[in-house]
């Protein structure tokens, strides 16, 4: 009896362990999406319009082709918190939607590790 509630205990341990990673996973896709969505479209000016990045299917040619220099998301937040060169600062986006645009830029250019909530 002890035997198969201890079973039971660790069958609904793995179960719930596996439906927190669903939920992580399904959160960690929507902050790419938001992201995506910040990069083509909802970001003023969108990204999209000056940054080449193949995932977004964009073609700008002012700014620096994204695919090329793979910029960390460390990197991008800075560059949208106080713009770079021709760049302008985004002082208008929230904490969460840079961390969202960041991250996507990262991971869709091949830039390495999302940048750690801050």
């Amino acid at each position: 009896m002890r035997l198969r509630r201890s079973l039971m205990m660790a069958l609904l341990g793995l179960v719930g362990a596996q439906a927190s990673a669903q939920g992580a996973g399904d959160a960690g896709q929507a902050e790419l999406d938001l992201g995506k969505q910040l990069f083509t479209k909802s970001a003023k000016p969108a990204c999209a319009l000056c940054h080449t990045l193949r995932d977004a299917q964009s073609e700008g040619a002012v700014g620096p082709v994204l695919d090329e220099i793979k910029p960390d998301a460390d990197r991008v937040k800075r560059a949208l918190r106080n713009g770079l060169g021709n760049m302008p600062a985004f002082p208008h986006l929230s904490e969460a939607e840079l961390a969202a645009l960041a991250r996507y830029v990262s991971q869709a250019s091949g830039g390495g590790a999302p940048a750690a909530a801050k």
